[in-house]
């Protein structure tokens, strides 16, 4: 069986975080792992320190996109993503820039126009990732 895959997204604020990338994303909260109730007895289960940080934990509601995880940390983002997301749109170019205004309007920035064939936005938290 081949492994699944589940990016991680190191963030300041993963609960905000997380409600950016269900709207880009459509994904939705993933439940909690059998036998918790909620993610929050799901965390507690490991006797982790009180300011260990918030997480989130998304899911392709079709099961086919991976999982995407959110953890706070404390140091700062410093420098450019070596690994990042490309969302792609398909269709035309003016899908591409129709869904670069909506996500402009859910608090990302475009960093870059490459006319005609992707753009490059960052998420809330400075988190680059491609339209194309």
């Amino acid at each position: 069986m081949a492994p699944r895959i589940s990016l991680t997204l190191d963030t300041t604020h993963a609960s905000e975080l997380a409600e950016f990338w269900k709207f880009a994303l459509g994904y939705v909260d993933e439940p909690p792992p059998a036998p918790f109730k909620t993610r929050q007895e799901w965390v507690a289960s490991f006797d982790l320190p009180d300011d260990d940080g918030d997480g989130a934990w998304l899911i392709d509601p079709d099961g086919v996109g991976p999982r995407l995880s959110l953890l706070d940390v404390p140091e700062p983002k410093t420098a450019k993503n070596r690994l990042h997301v490309d969302l792609k749109v398909g269709g035309s170019w003016a899908h591409v820039t129709a869904e670069a205004e909506r996500l402009t309007g859910a608090g990302a920035s475009v960093l870059r126009v490459d006319q005609g064939h992707h753009i490059v936005m960052a998420d809330p938290e400075g988190n680059e990732f491609c339209l194309c």
